[in-house]
């Protein structure tokens, strides 16, 4: 019912979007968020819908390398830049991150996971070497209902030790 509103109201427009490093055309109501563009148009389902209004993360994305809450950024706003999901953070799955996340064992549900990865993807990149501190600062904006910040915080930690 939402979708046929938008189609009554909203003006239609078609981007191509690279998304992955691969190129997708679509066709969405320009005020679509990149959130529902990434899942309902090009089938990319890694990341996750929290909360609608950008307090949550779990809707994390990397627009040309920043990390961007893709719920409440409209497709309209993403122009020519590069988005990255998690599925395109790395090809085999083998980003320091996600091989750290797995030694630490941080998921439970999983929910925030994406979101909460493609934060700390892009804050490595900026920060190689951060102190436990930064690592606190950068991810307190990310929710995870299952507590397992101490985790997270131990999986940062051990993938900024491995990349230098």
């Amino acid at each position: 019912m939402l979708n046929e509103f938008k189609q009554k109201f909203s003006k239609m427009a078609k981007y191509n979007l690279t998304v992955n490093k691969k190129s997708y055309p679509v066709e969405v109501a320009d005020d679509t968020p990149l959130l529902w563009v990434l899942r309902d148009s090009i089938g990319l389902l890694g990341t996750k819908f929290g909360c609608g209004m950008a307090q949550c993360g779990a809707c994390t994305v990397h627009l040309d390398g920043t990390a961007v809450r893709s719920c409440v950024l409209p497709v309209s706003a993403v122009g020519n830049a590069e988005v990255t999901t998690i599925e395109g953070l790395s090809e085999k799955g083998d980003h320091p991150l996600q091989e750290a996340w797995c030694e630490v064992d941080v998921a439970q549900c999983g929910y925030c996971q994406a979101g909460q990865i493609m934060t700390a993807a892009a804050f490595l990149k900026d920060n190689p070497k951060p102190t436990e501190q930064e690592i606190v600062d950068t991810m307190s904006g990310n929710i995870c209902r299952c507590g397992t910040y101490h985790r997270i915080r131990e999986a940062i930690q051990v993938a900024a030790s491995k990349t230098h």
